[in-house]
């Protein structure tokens, strides 16, 4: 293959290694590089122009500069999803290398060492990048915190490239990866249609630690429409609080089962039902327990809301 026809393939970037197995000399490499015919992106990579570069561009030169590499993380999603998703970071390019190897990356490149990259790269496609199903695990296992971590897990499962069964057997494969039993645990609750993750975290970061009163857990509770199984029930005040483990909303008519099953409970026994999901429990779950306690002051209880010994972010109520 001539060095023209690599550049062709590669997005108009060849490395210097490339060029000089398809024949090239190291004078003929001068020579382009002096009259600007070639320009040096990074050190023993280069391009056509000396514009602007586009992100595809900086993907490529990335991937080159570390060859044999692959795009990982947030940039292997980028260049499978497209721009403009949430949370997309179009600054930096991740490159994986083996685990063996040290680089010192060049700005605007973070490079990752892991374990099998053989086997998780796709090298066939341009440029090579991490396979999908790992490269969302790896930013959820990155994520800053539990519940920024689920919204990549929303964000792949709710475009449809992938499935919770699917992500839990890449999980299954990798030895090493942070967060192994959080992801697991949400994504074995959704693959199940459980919410055993929320229901924890919602007894011990809102729940206990706020003072509000014990809940009735999965409680049968029949209706006209079939009966429900009620994930937290404050009977003598009737307020039920149902949590929605749902990574996202597989469609309009499972919203309208469950606005059905809250109207059910509101016109045959009287009681309110508050619905809540991960953020309420995992990022704001001080606040939800503030606006359940009211709640529940409301219609009847007389205690009050506690500060959190780990935050106290509360103010207590006069």
């Amino acid at each position: 293959m001539t060095p023209d026809q690599i550049r062709n393939q590669q997005g108009g970037l060849i490395s210097r290694r490339q060029a000089l197995r398809a024949g090239m000399t190291k004078t003929e490499i001068a020579r382009l590089l002096r009259r600007s015919t070639w320009v040096a992106v990074h050190d023993g990579v280069y391009i056509g122009h000396n514009g602007p570069r586009t992100w595809l561009e900086r993907a490529w030169a990335a991937v080159l500069w570390a060859e044999p590499a692959a795009l990982s993380h947030q940039s292997a999603l980028r260049v499978a999803d497209g721009p403009g998703r949430r949370g997309r970071d179009d600054e930096l390019i991740h490159v994986a290398v083996g685990r063996a190897r040290r680089l010192v990356p060049p700005p605007g490149v973070i490079v990752h060492r892991t374990d099998h990259l053989e086997e998780r790269a796709q090298w066939n496609l341009g440029p090579p990048r991490i396979r999908y199903h790992d490269a969302v695990l790896d930013v959820a296992a990155d994520s800053s915190d539990d519940l920024a971590a689920t919204a990549v897990l929303a964000d792949a499962c709710g475009s449809r490239r992938t499935t919770a069964h699917k992500l839990l057997e890449t999980l299954g494969r990798r030895r090493r990866i942070p967060r192994r039993a959080w992801l697991h645990g949400v994504l074995a609750d959704v693959a199940t249609g459980t919410c055993s993750v929320l229901e924890h975290g919602y007894l011990d970061l809102v729940e206990r630690p706020h003072g509000l009163p014990i809940a009735h857990r999965q409680k049968p509770r029949p209706t006209s429409g079939g009966g429900t199984l009620q994930d937290a029930a404050y009977e003598e005040w009737e307020t039920l609080v149902e949590l929605d483990g749902r990574l996202y909303h597989s469609s309009a008519e499972a919203r309208s089962d469950d606005l059905d099953r809250d109207l059910d409970n509101a016109v045959e026994h009287d009681e309110l039902t508050l619905r809540i999901g991960y953020r309420q429990v995992f990022r704001d779950g001080c606040v939800t327990a503030e606006k359940i306690g009211t709640v529940l002051n409301r219609r009847g209880w007389p205690g009050r809301v506690q500060p959190c010994p780990e935050c106290g972010v509360l103010d207590q109520a006069g």
